[in-house]
């Protein structure tokens, strides 16, 4: 009897196969959940394939942290980039507040000129700020005006809250002020409130301005604004000057001791306005008639 090749022959049936497997099956179920050999079994194998699997698992790893180093250079070079960038939005936003800053005193010093001139009549002058003293004994400032811009000594220099000082010193093209906070500084000044009138001297200070020689029984306050009363022909009447800080009355003393803030600041601009001097009066050269008496 001829028999089939071995390539040919045939196993068992599918049916007999899943009879075999589902057998199978029951068998291992039933002994992991009564006799519980195959947890062990399991733990036995992880131990021993788990060398295999980290061995297998190691180009994976390498894999993710060369990964992970070129996220994490380029998250580098990316923070390192917008912080060059903040920075530059930093000095461009510092720059444009100060442009905007500027602007805003150059429209209130215009408003201030405008006021000025249509109330005394008097001429002004814008002029920047050089220099500022760094010596807090030392209470002059230097602006890029001097004669050649038609300026002369004595013209009072205010900004957009009231008067600076008055410029003592003049160049070609520069000119120095003395501010009113300079001790050889004073300003004819009278209080808003009631039109005493008066004489602020600097003390020295910044922030300082006296009052002397008035009364303890003077009517003044503390918080009254002192304004120029025009008195001297160097200032133009009306223009702030001052606010009363302190008052000290001590009876033992014929004078009140008056401590005031002044207004206006050169710490805070970097413009001032320089007002002209009013018109000297014009003297006559004719010689006074006199009138012959007849006998």
């Amino acid at each position: 009897m001829k028999t089939a090749p071995q390539f040919f022959r045939h196993g068992p049936g599918p049916l007999a196969r899943l009879f075999v497997f589902v057998l199978l099956s029951c068998l291992l179920i039933t002994e992991d959940l009564r006799f519980k050999h195959f947890p062990q079994l399991r733990q036995t194998i992880g131990i021993i394939i788990f060398p295999l699997q980290k061995i297998a698992y190691f180009p994976v790893e390498i894999y993710d942290q060369v990964n992970e180093l070129i996220a994490n250079f380029n998250l580098l070079e990316e923070n390192i980039r917008l912080k060059q960038r903040y920075l530059e939005d930093r000095e461009q936003l510092l720059r444009l507040s100060a442009l905007e800053a500027e602007n805003r005193q150059l429209r209130q010093l215009l408003n201030a000129m405008q006021q000025i001139e249509a109330s005394t009549q008097t001429k002004a002058v814008l002029a920047e700020i050089l220099y500022t003293p760094r010596d807090p004994f030392n209470h002059k400032i230097t602006l890029n005006k001097g004669s050649y811009h038609d300026i002369e000594l004595g013209q009072a220099v205010i900004d957009d809250k009231g008067i600076v000082g008055q410029i003592t010193q003049l160049y070609p093209w520069s000119s120095e002020v003395t501010l009113v906070t300079d001790k050889n500084q004073s300003v004819p000044v009278q209080v808003l409130r009631n039109s005493l009138r008066s004489v602020v001297s600097g003390s020295g200070k910044n922030d300082e301005l006296e009052i002397r020689y008035l009364s303890i029984n003077t009517d003044i306050q503390r918080d009254d604004l002192l304004v120029t009363s025009g008195i001297g022909g160097v200032y133009p009447a009306g223009i702030p000057v001052a606010r009363v800080l302190r008052i000290e009355r001590d009876p033992t003393n014929d004078f009140a001791q008056i401590i005031s803030t002044p207004i206006a600041g050169v710490d805070r601009n970097r413009q001032v306005l320089i007002l002209a001097l009013p018109p000297k009066p014009i003297e006559s050269t004719e010689m006074p008639q006199i009138e012959s008496q007849t006998d």
